[in-house]
């Protein structure tokens, strides 16, 4: 027991208190891996996102991780000391390590719907004779069904309480809640999880971006969600392909046999000794990082970058705080038709088009939002003087 508590803490305790912001970049990026083979790097004024490589590694992970590459383990034995380790940390009963939150959600559902048994698991997707049905609210529909109908299941959609009850029944195999979609839907996260206690439905949280705060890791299974799901390659920056999956036990331990190495239905999404190690070291530097200070330099570069921005004719400018996923500090530029002609996409292809290249997002036809969280020191700055020189040269 000693060793297991005291696993990575050398390589989780260096920089514990310092910030969880990325690092400066490498002295020659004209060198790099990527400039190498043709790819052009680029600034992250967009976050968290999958389709940018979701965040950096600090380098306790990757220490971690190139250990973890020197051995040979017995993969399941490895799985279970690592989820034990993340329970104990977050307060769980327990927890494994996915291929992604795409994957905790696979993986979730295998074990509502196949409950561990072989003879079920062996079926996979033929869910006949099992429970195969997944309520979700309608306003929940995040693009991430299909992870569930992968194991065979239907999605029956709900809007009210009074449909709630009535979808629910022999069939049911769990109740699908998608977090950052709450403030969209009739029924609240408290009353869901309610409504599966006194039903006896299983109620997954798909809380994949949800930290920061860090409080927030615990908080669902606190509030008696029986799985919640989060990425391990965004706010946690532990290994872009990794994920985590925890609560019941009796469900963990459910979802395993149906994940890698086990053939069954979650073969194909592996995640090796290296994703289990970085993992769990991110999640115990996570804890350990003062977010108040990170949460107060994020807060400095939005306001450098409306400082620069501020003598821009004819944008406004507003401080963004997203209320649930993605809960930092963002910058959102707006203006009129009067003031340019150029809609929002027109502001991002220049910007990806130009040097350096820099990503931010378009979430409207006039609206523009900065994300500064995984931006390395001064990027700020150079975004906001690439803005400001596309508005300038626009008028």
């Amino acid at each position: 027991m000693a060793n297991r508590r005291t696993f990575l803490k050398t390589a989780a305790s260096a920089g514990a208190a310092g910030s969880m912001l990325a690092a400066p970049a490498p002295t020659s990026p004209a060198t790099n891996i990527y400039a190498r083979l043709g790819v052009r790097p680029c600034i992250n004024g967009v976050g968290v996102v999958t389709h940018l490589g979701g965040s950096l590694m600090p380098p306790e992970v990757v220490s971690a991780m190139e250990e973890a590459s020197k051995y040979f383990v017995p993969l399941t034995d490895l799985q279970r000391k690592v989820g034990a380790r993340i329970a104990e940390l977050l307060g769980a009963e327990a927890a494994m390590v996915t291929c992604g939150c795409a994957s905790a959600i696979t993986m979730g559902t295998a074990a509502c719907v196949a409950r561990g048994i072989p003879e079920n698991l062996k079926r996979l997707p033929d869910t006949t004779g099992m429970k195969n049905e997944i309520v979700q609210q309608k306003t929940h529909r995040g693009g991430y069904e299909q992870q569930m109908w992968l194991v065979g299941t239907k999605t029956v959609w709900v809007e009210t309480r009074e449909e709630l009850d009535k979808a629910i029944n022999e069939r049911t195999a769990m109740m699908f809640f998608y977090n950052e979609m709450e403030p969209e839907g009739k029924i609240g996260r408290h009353e869901w999880i309610r409504v599966g206690k006194e039903r006896g439905v299983p109620t997954f949280n798909d809380a994949a971006s949800d930290t920061p705060p860090p409080e927030r890791l615990s908080q669902y299974i606190r509030e008696g969600f029986d799985l919640v799901a989060f990425s391990g390659g965004k706010a946690l920056r532990g290994p872009q392909c990794s994920g985590l999956l925890m609560g019941r036990k009796e469900l963990i331990e459910a979802a395993l046999p149906a994940f890698n190495p086990y053939a069954s239905i979650g073969r194909g999404m592996k995640v090796g000794k290296e994703e289990m190690v970085g993992l769990l070291a991110a999640i115990e530097r996570y804890l350990k990082v003062d977010h108040a200070q990170e949460l107060k330099e994020l807060e400095g570069r939005v306001a450098d970058m409306m400082g620069v921005l501020k003598d821009v004719k004819g944008v406004q400018l507003e401080r963004h705080m997203p209320p649930i996923a993605n809960h930092v500090p963002h910058l959102r530029i707006t203006w009129n038709e009067d003031a340019y002609r150029f809609r929002a996409g027109e502001v991002t292809r220049q910007l990806m088009e130009g040097e350096p290249s820099i990503a931010i997002s378009a979430r409207g036809e006039r609206l523009l939002q900065v994300s500064v969280w995984m931006m390395r020191p001064g990027e700020n700055m150079i975004v906001a003087r690439r803005l400001k020189e596309v508005f300038q040269g626009a008028a």
